[in-house]
Order: structure tokens, then sequence, then C-alpha cells
């Protein structure tokens, strides 16, 4: 046997004896994944099984060195882990902004101390992680944000207000992009810092969305004192971290388009219209199921092709732009035929039964995936300008 089918055939052994069935039933959505931090509560006692043992493995965090945390994985070791997990349907064990995110902002420009600081919490699920971008006045433009850091000596003291802060109140620190040069050109002049939510003077107030629920919020920073430890990378240079941050950003979002663990459309659509001679009994939803299905297959191999391309340092660092349109796109094509497939049941908005109205909530928050991380506007001038090189662009 290769190294590798040696690797599989061990990989399948240990994710049989250790994947709890629990974990292995297509996820609901949001709810029913693992956020992990402090505040964290978990929703069984195997999603806390199935997250000690992966994290024990090192295998929430597969491809990062063993001594932050990861299984040290190869990329295509990583491969097969994640074609073995789907194999049994089994469920990520964390979902983390930081895994997403920040881990790899920290692997490239964290120092030693940052690294071992704050990796390690990442992979285990011990702290939660929210992004501190966005402001009232600074969003496709960001780099007209106001918030501020002065020197204070051996820290900065932080002033200013963020929006549209992803899971703020229930995060336990925030990556957050200040300006600490208010003379320089407006993409200079910014730095990228690291804190906890805790500290004094952070305050957040979640905001409704159309959707009924929370999941952002406004975050304010009065007199928030930073260790100056806390910087990542070159002071005034924190834009290079945020651009690098967020091309994986928006390739977290565009995954958002996978449809592999999740319930089957053509299950839920069959409990609402029926089966004739085999076949979903509506010709025409059973047509826009199996295109969904189609292109959902074409751009999980586009996002495969695109990681080796990447590793083989021959991707197009816009090429991100390209993978978020389209899997936010894909992603809000699969709700919009969850709410066809579920009929009027679909509609409902509150109740046991529809876990209050989940299909319909979740189909309302879809949404937001052409805003954040970039508009999709924002993403198609990006593609026309750096990859198609379009005249005009």
């Amino acid at each position: 046997m290769t190294d590798l089918t040696a690797f599989r055939a061990q990989t399948r052994a240990w994710l049989e004896a250790n994947c709890p069935a629990e974990m292995r039933e297509p996820t609901s959505g949001f709810e029913d994944a693992c956020w992990g931090g402090r505040k964290w509560t978990f929703q069984s006692e195997a999603q806390r099984v199935w997250l000690e043992r992966m994290a024990d493995k090192g295998w929430t965090v597969p491809e990062w060195p063993r001594e932050y945390g990861g299984g040290g994985l190869s990329r295509e070791e990583a491969k097969v882990l994640r074609q073995e997990m789907g194999r049994i349907n089994a469920r990520l064990p964390l979902s983390s902004f930081g895994i997403w995110m920040l881990g790899p902002a920290l692997l490239k420009y964290g120092t030693e101390e940052q690294k071992q600081e704050h990796l390690p919490k990442i992979a285990r699920g011990e702290i939660r992680w929210c992004q501190g971008y966005s402001e009232p006045n600074a969003g496709s433009d960001l780099a007209s944000l106001q918030t501020r850091a002065d020197d204070a000596g051996d820290h900065w003291v932080v002033n200013g207000q963020k929006i549209w802060t992803s899971y703020a109140d229930k995060a336990d620190w925030i990556f957050c992009l200040v300006r600490t040069d208010f003379s320089a050109p407006k993409h200079l002049g910014i730095s990228f810092v690291l804190f906890d939510m805790t500290t004094p003077g952070v305050t957040t107030k979640p905001i409704t969305l159309i959707s009924g629920k929370s999941p952002f919020c406004e975050t304010f920073f009065t007199d928030v004192k930073v260790p100056k430890a806390n910087l990542v990378g070159e002071l005034n240079r924190g834009w290079d971290v945020a651009k690098y941050l967020l091309g994986h950003e928006r390739e977290m979002i565009g995954a958002m388009g996978e449809v592999a663990g999740h319930r089957p459309l053509g299950l839920v659509a069959a409990e609402s219209v029926g089966i004739e001679n085999g076949q979903l009994a509506d010709p025409l939803l059973r047509a826009k199921i199996a295109q969904l299905e189609v292109d959902a297959i074409a751009f999980r191999l586009t996002l495969e092709r695109a990681g080796d391309m990447a590793k083989a340092r021959q991707g197009n660092p816009a090429f991100a732009s390209a993978l978020k349109y389209y899997g936010s796109e894909l992603n809000k094509r699969r709700h919009e035929l969850l709410m066809s497939a579920g009929g009027s049941d679909a509609l409902e908005w509150e109740g046991e039964r529809s876990k209050d109205g989940a299909a319909a909530r979740d189909w309302l928050r879809t949404k937001a995936n052409s805003i954040e991380g970039g508009t999709s506007e924002v993403q198609l001038n990006i593609i026309a300008k750096r990859i198609l090189d379009l005249p005009g662009a």
C-alpha cells in the first residue's frame, strides 16, 4: 500500500470507532454547529466528545503544525480526512472564525509568542473570536475606518465603533482593525490588534435582522486598553494582514455553497410534494434540485482545484472573490429550493415542529451572504479587474 492508502485505512478505522452516531446526522443549520468558547454550552454529550476527540488528534485544524494544536497533515492527507468524514456524514467538530480567518493570519504574520498563546486555544475550541472590521461609515470602503488606537506607552487606548460584528455578544476575543496614524493615506496607518472582549470599555448591542434573529452586533470601544504585545504584523501595516485575512473569509463564506453535510433536498421535497414512480411528483422542482446538485459538485471540485493551485503557488489571490460570489449565490439558491420543497410548512415562523421557523429564518439569513465579507458587486469588480483584466474595470 502507498502511504496515503495506509493513512486512509487508519483514518477510516479511527473515525468509525470515535465519531458518535449523533454526530453523523445532517445539520439543520448554524444552530447545530459547535462554536466553542468560554460561553459555549454543548448541545449534547456527543457534541462534547466529538470535539474533544478530534482536538486531541489535532484534526479540528488538520493542516496546522502540531506545535500549535494542529494535526500536521499534508494537504493530500487532509483531503483524505475530509473524504472519510464525508463518507460517514461526520459533522465538523468545531466551527470557528479563529480557524477560518484569524488562524491563517497568525500563522503568516504572528510572532511565535502569539502563535503559542492563541492557536492551540483556537484548535481546542477554548476561545471564540469575532471580527472587528466594518464601521457605520466604513463598509465596502473599509480603509476609511476611524476607530482609533492612541499610544499610551506600554499599551494603546482604543475608542470607536464597529458594526455587523458577527456573534460579538458570544465571542471571547476580537481581532480588530484600528487607525494608529491619522496623518497617513487611508490604506496606511491601520494596525491589526487582538484583545479580550471582557476588557473594560467593550460593549455590544445585537442587531435584529429580517429573520428575527440577531447574529450581528454593534460593538463599542470606550478607552479600551490593549497591550502592545497584541499587535499582529507591523505597526501601521495592518492593511496587509486585513487583506490576507479577507481572502480566507471570502473562501469561508463561499464554502457555504457546498451542500455536503446537509439533509438532501430531494428528501425534504418528498415529504411535501410526494413521490410518483420513484421520483418527485413535481418535475420542475425535481429539475431545479438536480441542477443545484450538479452545480454544487462542480463548485466542490473548484474549491479543491483552488486549494491545489494555492499550494503550488499558482493561484490568483483574487480567486477568493470568485469563490465567495459563486458560493454565496449557490447557498441562496439552495435555501430558495428548501422553501419551495417545504411547501406551506416552510412558511411556519414559530413552534416546536419547525424549530421556530428554521427554514424561513435561514432563507432570510442567506440574503446577507451577498453582502458580508464584501458585497457581490465588489466581488464582481475584483473579478473583472484582477482575474479577467477587462478594459475599463
